[in-house]
C-alpha cells in the first residue's frame, strides 16, 4: 500500500528554507489574487453585458410605450378635434336652418297680410268668393249645399253664391239650392266652407286653408328660389 504525505501550505515544504517558503507563499498569494481579479473582471463584464441587454430591453419597451401613448393621445386629439368641428358645423347648420325658417315664415306672414288687403277690397273679395264657391260646387257636384262664411261676409257670400250657382247650372245642367250661415269664425282670414250630402262631404275653401295648402305645395320652390338648390339632394323630380 502506498501512502502520500500531504503537506499543509502553511507547513514548511521539505527541502526549502524559510525564505523560500515565504517566497513560494507570496507567489501563491499573487496567483490567487490574480485569479480573483480576472474572475471579478469576468463577472463585471458579464454583469455589464446583462445590464446593457436589460437596459436596452427596458428602453425599447418604454420607447414603445411612449410611442403608443403618444399615438393614442394624438388619435384622441384628432377625435376631439373632429367632434368639435362636427359640433360647430351642426350648430352653424342649425342656426342657418333656423334663419331660413324665420325667412320662410316671414314670407308666409307677408302673404297672410296680403290676404287681409284682398278682403278689404270688396269687389276683389266678392270675385274671389265666387271663384271659391264655384270650385267647391264642381268638386261636390251636389244639388243642395250649405255655405259657411264669416258674419261680416254674409252679404258678399250670398251674392257670390248666387252668381256661382247660376254659372254652375249653365255648365252642369241642374240648379243648386244653397243656404248661407255665419259659422265661420271671425278670426278666420275669410273664404268659405261648403258642405254637401248632409254635411258628409266638406270642402274647406277658407283663405287660411288655401294658404296652408299653398305653403305645402310651394314650399320646395320657395326654398329653392330663396336659398338655391339643396347640395345634399342627389335627385330632383
Amino acid at each position: 500500500m502506498t501512502y502520500k504525505i500531504l503537506c499543509s501550505p502553511l507547513s514548511p515544504m521539505p527541502g526549502l528554507t524559510d525564505d523560500e517558503v515565504v517566497s513560494e507563499m507570496r507567489k501563491m498569494t499573487a496567483f490567487i489574487k490574480q485569479e480573483a481579479l480576472e474572475k471579478a473582471r469576468e463577472i463585471k463584464v458579464k454583469a455589464d453585458e446583462e445590464f446593457s441587454i436589460e437596459k436596452g430591453k427596458i428602453v425599447r419597451q418604454e420607447s414603445t410605450n411612449i410611442d403608443a401613448n403618444l399615438e393614442r393621445k394624438k388619435k384622441q386629439v384628432e377625435i376631439e378635434k373632429k367632434i368639435a368641428i362636427s359640433n360647430q358645423n351642426n350648430k352653424s347648420r342649425l342656426q342657418l336652418l333656423e334663419r331660413r325658417e324665420e325667412l320662410l315664415e316671414k314670407v308666409f306672414d307677408d302673404a297672410r297680410a296680403k290676404i287681409g288687403e284682398t278682403t278689404s277690397d270688396e269687389n276683389k273679395y266678392a270675385e274671389l268668393l265666387k271663384g271659391l264657391i264655384l270650385q267647391a260646387l264642381f268638386t261636390i257636384m251636389e244639388k243642395d249645399i250649405k255655405i259657411s262664411g264669416r258674419k261680416k261676409d254674409v252679404k258678399l257670400v250670398k251674392k257670390a253664391a248666387e252668381e256661382a250657382a247660376s254659372e254652375f247650372e249653365k255648365e252642369a245642367g241642374w240648379p243648386v239650392k244653397f243656404a248661407v250661415d255665419e259659422e265661420l269664425a271671425e278670426s278666420s282670414a275669410g273664404g268659405v266652407i261648403i258642405k254637401g250630402y248632409g254635411s258628409r262631404i266638406t270642402v274647406n275653401n277658407t283663405l287660411d286653408e288655401r294658404l296652408r295648402l299653398l305653403e305645402e305645395k310651394m314650399l320646395p320652390e320657395i326654398r329653392e328660389s330663396l336659398f338655391g338648390k339643396n347640395e345634399n339632394r342627389r335627385f330632383y323630380s
